[in-house]
């Protein structure tokens, strides 16, 4: 009986560092390699699936673990993006990692200016602004799960595609 492979790619970061950006283009890419791949948005199911803030204990946290071990029964690479604070998340985070024969995380390492004026240029600008981004804000908010790696401000989404591609065996 051949044994299913599973892979995930976790792509956390503060607010407006450009994780949505990247994971969405990595999806992309994968699919285009024939990998079967699914993207998990960590606010899309807080914020929209669950109408519920980032709270001690939220509701939400079961649903993104859930709906990540969905996915890689059904056999698709999971790419999981969102915030996902270490205090909240990092237990999750780890039960996923470790269950996957490959998982690579990513902190996108973009400082607090960056991610502010990254942020005015989202269509959800209007929906919070610099007063909470300063409160969500956690410096280098690492996992310290094996192999974690940080994405600098100055990569590019291409420059930061290719590195993750690379690090999971999939870079032409």
């Amino acid at each position: 009986m051949n044994r299913r492979e599973y892979l995930l790619v976790i792509i956390r970061g503060n607010s407006g560092s450009g994780k949505s950006t990247i994971a969405s283009e990595l999806r992309r890419c994968m699919v285009e390699r024939g990998i079967k791949t699914a993207l998990v948005e960590q606010d899309y199911l807080r914020r929209t699936v669950l109408k519920e803030h980032d709270i001690e204990n939220g509701d939400n946290v079961d649903l993104v673990e859930q709906t990540v071990r969905f996915c890689l029964a059904r056999g698709y690479a999971v790419v999981l993006e969102g915030i996902l604070t270490f205090a909240r998340y990092g237990a999750m985070l780890t039960r996923l990692a470790n269950t996957c024969d490959r998982s690579a995380v990513y902190w996108l390492d973009v400082p607090f200016d960056e991610t502010l004026r990254r942020h005015q240029t989202k269509p959800n600008a209007h929906e919070f602004g610099e007063a909470e981004m300063r409160l969500w804000w956690r410096e280098r908010d690492l996992t310290n799960l094996l192999g974690e790696k940080l994405l600098p401000a100055e990569s590019t989404v291409s420059a930061s595609i290719h590195a993750i591609l690379s690090d999971i065996g999939l870079a032409e």
